[in-house]
């Protein structure tokens, strides 16, 4: 009986330890297709400390401008396979919604692909209504079911809006004259920690923000990506290159 009993004992330690290794080894392949292999010590190197978006025809598939009355209904929709979600939001008869690669770089952001990275928008919206149709987008547009773009905004920053959109005074239609400059001093994040997407349709934002947002002990810009037909998963990657590569040590 006490033979039968210790081997009892040797069968369920083993048990154990296969389980539990079992365990490990899921939650290793869980972290590694998540991308957690990006540390903190890599912030500002391989991945930048802040992402900055422009929002019409970068971020999203409209022009505020153009769009007839604050956004209503909302269309639910698949949030690129993480279920179903508020795809896009009305205004009028025009729908707004994430281009893929702005849905895709939110969602990994939310995710914490790249630990201590932080998002913000930098738009230059025409009128006090569309930077109101704007910041309501943001606010209904979720990234995961029940996690809207606003929500991601707020977790960055700790409820405070650091985001510079429209171009009344102070702000401007210069983005690297106002919306940038005011990004730097209320984020604290130095402009070679950047990395900035803009469709740049209506102007080069992303040569001026390169010629005009320059430290003054690296003599370095933002990282910058141009997106004349939005914000895609291919421009997303590139962006990320372009970062590291220009940054990287």
């Amino acid at each position: 009986m006490k033979l039968l009993s210790t081997l009892h004992s040797a069968f369920v330690a083993s048990s154990a330890r296969t389980s539990s290794a079992a365990a490990t080894a899921a939650v290793s392949v869980r972290m590694s297709s998540s991308g957690s292999d990006y540390t903190l010590d890599d912030l500002g190197k391989k991945y930048p400390e802040l992402v900055v978006f422009d929002a019409d025809a970068c971020f999203w598939d409209k022009e505020m401008y153009e769009m007839s009355a604050m956004p209503s209904d909302t269309v639910k929709g698949d949030l690129n396979g993480r279920g179903e979600g508020v795809a896009g939001v009305m205004s009028g008869r025009d729908k707004i919604s994430l281009h893929r690669g702005s849905l895709l770089a939110m969602q990994e952001h939310w995710d914490g692909k790249y630990p201590g990275m932080k998002v913000a928008i930098a738009s230059s919206a025409d009128t006090p209504f569309a930077e109101k149709v704007g910041r309501a987008s943001l606010k209904l547009l979720e990234v995961v079911p029940g996690v809207t773009v606003w929500d991601v905004f707020m977790r960055d920053w700790n409820g405070v809006d650091v985001n510079q959109i429209g171009r009344q005074p102070p702000l401007s239609s210069n983005k690297s004259r106002t919306h940038f400059p005011f990004l730097r001093e209320k984020t604290g994040i130095r402009f070679d920690r950047m990395l900035f997407f803009d469709d740049c349709n209506w102007g080069d934002h992303c040569g001026q923000v390169e010629s005009n947002c320059k430290e003054d002990d690296t003599g370095k810009s933002p990282a910058t990506v141009r997106t004349p037909y939005g914000l895609g998963e291919q421009e997303w990657r590139k962006g990320l290159e372009a970062y590291a590569k220009k940054f990287g040590s």
